[in-house]
């Protein structure tokens, strides 16, 4: 099957802005998705606890950012998203909740150009599982640690795989029960039809050794819960 392309992905999103700005309906697919994101950024705060700046990249409508200005406050905020009506409702929502500099990018974080070693925290939430080829996902890995400062972190929250093809079946089995009661049959054969057309996630081992390959001193693991994992790295 061809994947989506990013025109494709972008299409969708701009489409569901307003379900997205809402975590108990935009997340319904996701398990634990409040967990995740309690995590991610909690982690983030006691890493760098006197951060300055944060990049949220696949920022969707803003939710992971105004988690971390909860933590820490009056950070400046990079976002960066595909849809630019997503941007406009984060833009809108962060902004009225942090005294520091908001800026906005519309573009994909492989083509953004941003300055290096500029900033504190990294949140990458429901984004990665859009990279490609063993190669997308090195570029981009690299490309995320050289943004970070020293000392920095980068928080990811995503859908991922097993690497043993039986208990990636598995999982994925126990996922569609999970989408079936939420939302009978038509919902499960329908979210997994997308992901398997948008979405090529991987292993929360392969993320975690290719983060220590591009140079990250650190690693850990916050949560998993059968497809979905919160983990992260430090600089």
């Amino acid at each position: 099957m061809n994947k989506s392309s990013t025109a494709e992905i972008r299409e969708r999103f701009d489409k569901d802005v307003e379900r997205f700005s809402n975590l108990d309906t935009g997340q319904v697919a996701t398990i634990d998705a409040k967990i995740s994101l309690e995590l991610i950024t909690e982690a983030a705060k006691r890493i760098v606890p006197h951060a300055k700046s944060i990049l949220d990249i696949g920022c969707g409508a803003g939710n992971y950012s105004l988690m971390m200005l909860r933590k820490v406050p009056n950070l400046d905020c990079a976002l960066v998203d595909l849809s630019g009506k997503m941007l406009e409702k984060a833009m809108e929502r962060v902004s009225a909740e942090t005294s520091g500099n908001v800026s906005i990018f519309q573009s994909d974080i492989r083509e953004v150009l941003l300055p290096t070693a500029s900033f504190d925290i990294i949140l990458a939430g429901a984004v990665l599982h859009h990279l490609r080829d063993d190669e997308d996902w090195e570029s981009t890995f690299a490309k995320l640690y050289s943004l970070l400062k020293p000392g920095g972190c980068l928080m990811i929250s995503d859908l991922i795989t097993q690497d043993t093809d039986l208990l990636n079946a598995y999982t994925w089995e126990r996922y569609g029960d999970y989408l079936e009661g939420i939302g009978g049959k038509e919902y499960r054969e329908k979210v997994l039809a997308y992901v398997a057309k948008e979405d090529s996630p991987r292993s929360m081992n392969y993320q975690l050794d290719l983060m220590k390959k591009v140079g990250f001193s650190k690693v850990e693991i916050l949560h998993k819960n059968m497809c979905f994992g919160a983990f992260g790295g430090i600089k």
